[in-house]
């Protein structure tokens, strides 16, 4: 019998398929558990915008018809929200498809990408799948003042003539870490123009207003800077697959001619709009994430647990032995965590944070298991 795997690109061969975080259902399947909460894949425990959820309401009737492949309205919003020109927006499903397209548009086997340990699992999967190296750097130890964060003076050092992009999560997942204005902008400034610095800002809405580094300003600065951003972090809109890429419009229009048509669909580029222009409800998520990351941390403290200060929706937790028997007992409990052995971090799970419910519920079981 012929071994199909051996017929797939090289790059392909010896890549693992992206694990997401265990869906309620299969877990209601597995053990006959019912209010179960999910705090694995760092979703909006509020739900969506109802401004979102009304726009798409209006226009469910109207689904027969293709989307509008070039996103005008949404990218309209975008244009205005980031002080961009609209041919300097890339939309893609989600903020996966553009960080895959940036791959497939600028890589070869002959060039390499860089990336940090302890970052985003589809940067190496993108970087493999199209036949490049990938150089993943090693992340700060658990003792400095930033636990398992970008070494960027090693990163600089690891870009050679093959290079063509670098990959940087600000904040990071699935630590949480935060990168300094100082410290960002003073790496992309030595990095060589025909290298693509490309920084993902999924989680950026969750830092304090005076703390968040918003790259996207920088882009008239560094035209070889790329910000990604999505809208299923914050804005609630998971489900929905959207995201998008901000870049001079040279690289958006290299990125444009891979990009699948219709590749967001109608109900998507709606909410997305109308989530842009639903500031009560990402202020009420932000506060609410605010609350619950005192909460978790809290808990860990009186449990002696150490954490990665996060500046995201989640706490990377070290419980300094294999997590995986923790991880079982909290789904005995109806509890879903994100383990993250397939990072090399057996010790520790990713927990989402949730709603103050949620989350004192979560005490209440970590103090059953842990305590």
């Amino acid at each position: 019998m012929i071994d199909y795997k051996l017929l797939a690109a090289k790059g392909v061969q010896k890549l693992s398929p992206y694990i997401p975080g265990k869906p309620i259902s299969e877990l209601e399947r597995e053990m006959g558990i019912s209010n179960i909460i999910k705090l694995a894949s760092n979703e909006n425990p509020l739900g969506s915008s109802p401004l979102a959820i009304k726009a798409m309401q209006d226009v469910i009737g109207e689904i027969e018809l293709y989307p509008d492949g070039n996103g005008f309205a949404l990218k309209k919003a975008l244009a205005a929200k980031h002080n961009v020109d609209m041919d300097c927006i890339t939309l893609g499903n989600g903020s996966n498809d553009v960080l895959v397209l940036l791959a497939e548009a600028f890589l070869t086997p002959e060039l390499n990408g860089v990336y940090s340990q302890y970052s985003f699992a589809v940067y190496p999967i993108a970087i493999q799948a199209v036949g490049a190296v990938h150089k993943q750097i090693p992340a700060l130890s658990w003792e400095t003042d930033s636990p398992l964060g970008h070494d960027l003076d090693a990163m600089l050092k690891a870009i050679d003539d093959k290079t063509r992009i670098v990959f940087i999560a600000n904040p990071n997942n699935p630590t949480g870490n935060h990168l300094s204005e100082k410290e960002l902008k003073g790496f992309i400034a030595q990095v060589p123009e025909d290298v693509i610095v490309v920084v993902d800002e999924a989680y950026l809405e969750y830092s304090n207003a005076d703390e968040q580094v918003d790259a996207s300003k920088w882009l008239n600065e560094f035209p070889n800077l790329v910000v990604t951003r999505t809208f299923s972090k914050a804005y609630g809109l998971a489900g929905l697959r959207v995201g998008y890429a901000l870049s001079n419009s040279d690289i958006a229009n290299v990125i444009n001619r891979i990009r699948q048509p219709f590749n967001v669909n109608s109900l998507a580029l709606i909410a997305a709009e109308h989530a842009i222009a639903d500031k009560e409800f990402l202020a009420k998520s932000l506060q609410e994430n605010a609350q619950g990351l005192k909460i978790l941390a809290q808990t860990c403290n009186n449990l002696n647990l150490r954490f990665v200060p996060s500046k995201g929706n989640f706490l990377l937790i070290d419980f300094q032995q294999d997590a995986a028997p923790i991880y079982m007992e909290l789904l005995k409990r109806g509890i879903i965590t994100r383990p993250v052995a397939n990072y090399g971090l057996t010790d520790a799970l990713r927990i989402t944070i949730g709603t103050q419910e949620q989350m004192q519920r979560l005490d209440k079981a970590m103090e059953q298991v842990c305590g």
